[in-house]
């Protein structure tokens, strides 16, 4: 019997439904940021100590990411989708109710846990019930969530928190996901996919777990313990390569392995892996140093730094749907040189700024990278999940992103921060060493400030200038990352090319490509 798929305002409100899923997921992963030092504070602890309510989420996640397909193929998609955010929202309500710090990170840790499998399944769920010809607008509207709500969950945290409390950027997520749940249920729940039960490789999952969290928890604590300089680092470095590396061996001669590596063999799938992991490593490192930046050198309180980069969510919050619908009129891989060009000259522009940039220069180059991000994901996913059988979705999918979230997010993210940081050492080195009394410039500004005022002691105008230099050599680094990713973008473009081009359905065409 032919599947019967939802049409007109039923497929609309489906496809919101399956979007809220993943936008509340995704928005987790960095709504809390912002609130770190007054959960903290409220809880009674050190900031250093707040950030495990990141690292606890982000560790559980991505270990339950890749057992996706797992799952599904036990519990069905649907029922694995409606519960997965339905325990998300009551997780949310629970953290938002904690009075400590051990009962925050218990409930985070959950709620990352019953969360992993929602980008996956939102994603596979959404092109496995929307019509051939609607897949393409419908992929472009979860594209278009995936990109938007990491931006707006900085302005959001920050807005909740300063004009309510810490508590509601969890609460925020119980009516969403109660929404979610109960329309997916009532549009899908016959159209559940087929049960397959499988024995799961428990000494596999193991290896995986520790794996996963000793790499999250190393990643996202390495720069407060001085990464290699620690001993707790250098452990959980060989602890999660040793795991790693005995999972990959017990994984390879399983029957029923935990992550199904072997989508890798289908060429344009490792791809649209590649392409998109280093995107996104460079995209989402930009995301975290820049408001960064904005913040500690810059003045900018935390929500008008969300509000400076904002703007790049602008282009694919209107013209995402659009793009899905016309992606059968040009080669796919075309489509993503152009995305990588235009990143690229973002980036260039960006590396150009100076200390006294204003906020409208930096919206405007947030603003240009803004079309680049409205046609990177969709093509690229396109372009990964097109040779792979409908009934596979979820498991590639679940492997797609983990690779996507676990090294072009999670490592992405460490990475870029630390070598922000380092290269700001080495800039403010340089800087300090043409500071000495030979230099005119410099006898200038102390007897510009003594002149000014007789009162400043030496001390004070060396704090000052020392501040100046600190400010400066931030400034380079942050144009230093931009160069980096501009380059990036630019050699990623031979890259795509190595996959073979693929049909997409026009909107009055059937296809098969899902």
């Amino acid at each position: 019997m032919a599947y019967t798929y939802e049409t007109g305002a039923r497929l609309f409100l489906l496809n919101i439904a399956l979007g809220l899923g993943t936008f509340i997921q995704i928005l987790d992963t960095s709504i809390a940021n912002v609130a770190i030092p007054y959960i903290a504070g409220n809880l009674g602890v050190s900031p250093d100590e707040g950030t495990w309510v990141i690292t606890s989420f982000s560790a559980s996640n991505a270990i339950v990411l890749p057992l996706t397909g797992w799952l599904s193929d036990h519990f069905g998609r649907v029922k694995l989708y409606v519960w997965s955010v339905f325990l998300f929202a009551i997780m949310s309500c629970l953290c938002g109710l904690s009075s400590s710090l051990t009962m925050l990170v218990i409930f985070r840790v959950i709620q990352g846990a019953v969360a992993g499998t929602l980008i996956p399944l939102s994603q596979s769920l959404m092109m496995a019930n929307n019509p051939p010809d609607k897949q393409g607008s419908a992929l472009g509207f979860w594209g278009m969530i995936v990109i938007v709500a990491p931006i707006l969950g900085p302005i959001i945290g920050g807005y909740l928190t300063d004009e309510y409390s810490w508590p509601w950027i969890f609460y925020i997520n119980v009516p969403i996901g109660i929404f979610s749940a109960i329309m997916v249920w009532l549009f899908l729940k016959d159209h559940d996919s087929e049960i397959i039960l499988k024995p799961i490789d428990w000494t596999g999952l193991v290896l995986l777990s520790v794996s996963v969290g000793s790499l999250q928890i190393m990643l996202d604590k390495g720069k407060d313990l001085d990464w290699f300089e620690s001993n707790v680092i250098i452990a959980l470095t060989v602890v999660s390569i040793v795991s790693l590396c005995y999972f990959m061996i017990w994984n390879y001669f399983q029957k029923f392995p935990i992550v199904d590596f072997s989508f890798l063999k289908n060429r344009n799938f490792a791809v649209g892996t590649i392409a998109v992991t280093l995107g996104y490593l460079v995209y989402f490192g930009s995301t975290v140093t820049v408001p960064l930046w904005l913040q500690t050198e810059q003045n900018y309180t935390p929500f008008w730094a969300g509000i400076a980069i904002a703007p790049v969510g602008i282009v694919p919050f209107l013209f995402s749907t659009t793009i899905g619908k016309n992606l059968y009129r040009f080669d796919i891989r075309k489509i993503s040189m152009c995305s990588f060009l235009i990143f690229s000259v973002s980036f260039f522009y960006q590396a150009t700024f100076i200390t006294e940039v204003n906020l409208g220069t930096i919206i405007f180059a947030r603003f240009i990278q803004g079309f680049a991000v409205s046609i990177f994901f969709l093509p690229i996913l396109q372009l990964a999940l097109s040779g792979i059988p409908k009934e596979r979705l979820a498991s590639a999918s679940g492997v797609f992103n983990f690779i996507r979230i676990l090294v072009g997010s999670g490592f992405g993210t460490s990475l870029a921060i630390e070598l922000w940081t380092r290269l700001e050492i080495f800039h403010h080195a340089r800087l300090s060493d043409s500071i000495n009394n030979f230099n005119p410039v410099v006898t200038n500004f102390y007897h510009y400030l003594y002149n000014y005022n007789a009162q400043f002691q030496p001390e004070i105008v060396d704090r000052v200038l020392d501040r100046l230099v600190e400010q400066q050599a931030y400034m380079l680094s942050t144009n230093d990352l931009a160069w980096l990713g501009a380059w990036l973008f630019v050699c990623l473009i031979p890259v795509i090319f190595l996959g073979k081009n693929i049909k997409v359905a026009p909107a009055t065409e059937p296809s098969a490509a899902h």
